[in-house]
């Protein structure tokens, strides 16, 4: 099936993203990704699937949410709340990180931007967390540091902590935001 065919743009976005592919990939997200740069009314459908039953239906449609949102962060913006009240119950790892990003692309108010500080905090107090979820956490506060709303030593507490992780790669990151932080602090 090709980008933005038929069968695409009339299949339930539910139906589209189980199908195609290992269950571990993207399958046919690609399709719905650019059926939504083209027309994005069915915005809606694709946010109800973050919620769907199905774990792999769930991880390709916030994916999919979140390139779009990156490619244009105003296509977030009716969503934000939902993000923050939603989303961040979910203790699916590929949502959690995609949330992470997500926090880090939308407008947030400031009550907003206390609600996100706190829940990308609790990550990374989870001496067990998701290693790509200490990943994009570490890197939205980081950022959210470099914008003023949290303060260098807040979040350097938290990387700290993560130069423990059981990922190499995590540490790796940690070591790297603390350089950072320490710049900027």
């Amino acid at each position: 099936m090709v980008p933005g065919s038929y069968a695409a743009r009339v299949e339930p976005f539910a139906q589209v993203l189980t199908a195609g592919g290992h269950s571990n990939s993207l399958g046919r997200s690609g399709e719905v990704l650019e059926l939504l740069r083209r027309d994005p009314a069915r915005l809606e459908e694709l946010f109800a699937c973050i919620a769907a039953d199905d774990a792999w239906v769930r991880m390709r449609a916030v994916d999919t949410f979140e390139k779009l949102v990156r490619e244009d962060p105003a296509r977030g913006a009716p969503f934000t709340e939902r993000v923050l009240t939603d989303l961040t119950r979910s203790d699916q790892a590929s949502v959690q990180w995609h949330t992470a990003q997500l926090l880090g692309l939308l407008t947030l108010t400031p009550a907003q931007e206390a609600a996100a500080v706190r829940w990308l905090t609790t990550r990374l107090e989870d001496p067990d967390v998701d290693w790509i979820v200490a990943a994009q956490s570490m890197a939205t506060l980081v950022a959210f540091v470099e914008r003023g709303l949290v303060p260098p030593a807040d979040v350097a507490r938290l990387v700290e902590r993560q130069t423990r992780h059981r990922s190499a790669s995590v540490r790796r990151k940690a070591t790297r935001f603390l350089t950072e932080l320490a710049a900027d602090g």
